[in-house]
């Protein structure tokens, strides 16, 4: 680990990102360009402290799930964040095997979309981040682990996470996952991650062998998708998806016609999104 280094290279990609290249207000009392260390804590999600002891070049190693925090965080591009994990003393990650790193356009785009429900997904189903009203919408599908992070494992391990959609629309999204699935494993081969995911389910779930041993390889997603909310009831939404080929992520943004009830109801999960964030940022 060189920590001088790794202190001077967050250093000047902060002081190189504005506020408004993360969806930040600049605010009339901002004099200086660049970011804070707080909002970049923030952004990663993680304590100011520990972000500053960094920058200071005090505390721990970083680990490279707080390496890969900071990259998000601050936008980095991959051959950045490559840099940034060897400047933490961890080897550069495979960029075959891991998806876990946002692409930093798809994430100006994210930035914009602050009022919307919207999030980064990759190939094999994880998400990797949402904007409030996405949570709101769907809830918090960043906070899992292993491989329950991807949404194909919870489909066919943990019947409950069924329950968003409306019981007729379930073996549909059963077999687009699957299929997304399938693509993924073509594409990475064996010791992927997703010939892992795929592996797990197949010795676990008889129903994931039998849609899987269907071969279905089309990814003709049904833009209109229906959400069962548990507070606002029904929720009929269009979902666009932007593909980052490079880093085969995608964006999914959530939209519903104008003056429709769905309309009202994104709007209303949309207020009680800002209201969760404030209070979490409270505590």
């Amino acid at each position: 680990m060189d920590r001088a280094q790794l202190a001077d290279f967050l250093r000047t990609r902060r002081e190189a990102l504005q506020p408004e290249d993360v969806g930040l207000p600049r605010g009339p009392r901002r004099r200086t360009g660049g970011l804070r260390r707080e909002e970049v804590a923030a952004l990663s999600g993680m304590s100011v402290d520990y972000y500053g002891r960094i920058e200071q070049q005090r505390g721990p190693q970083p680990s490279e799930q707080m390496l890969a925090a900071i990259a998000r965080g601050l936008h980095l591009s991959l051959d950045e964040r490559d840099h940034l994990f060897l400047l933490g003393g961890h080897p550069a990650p495979r960029r075959a095997r891991r998806e876990d790193h946002v692409d930093a356009g798809l994430m100006r785009i994210l930035d914009r979309l602050a009022d919307t429900p919207a999030m980064v997904v990759n190939g094999v189903g994880e998400t990797l981040v949402q904007t409030p009203p996405a949570v709101a919408l769907l809830g918090d599908e960043t906070s899992y682990e292993g491989l329950d992070r991807s949404v194909v494992h919870r489909w066919f391990t943990q019947p409950e996470s069924r329950a968003i959609y409306p019981e007729e629309d379930r073996p549909r999204h059963g077999r687009q996952f699957t299929a997304d699935l399938r693509v993924a494993y073509a594409r990475d081969g064996a010791g992927s991650r997703a010939a892992e995911i795929v592996d797990a389910l197949l010795a676990t779930s008889e129903e994931f062998a039998s849609v899987w041993a269907e071969h279905e390889v089309e990814r003709k997603h049904t833009k209109l998708k229906r959400i069962a909310h548990p507070e606002v009831g029904l929720v009929e939404v269009h979902c666009q998806v932007l593909y980052d080929i490079e880093q085969s992520q995608g964006l999914l943004v959530f939209t519903a016609a104008p003056g429709s009830e769905s309309h009202e109801k994104l709007q209303l999960l949309s207020v009680i999104g800002a209201q969760r964030l404030d209070v979490g940022g409270a505590s």
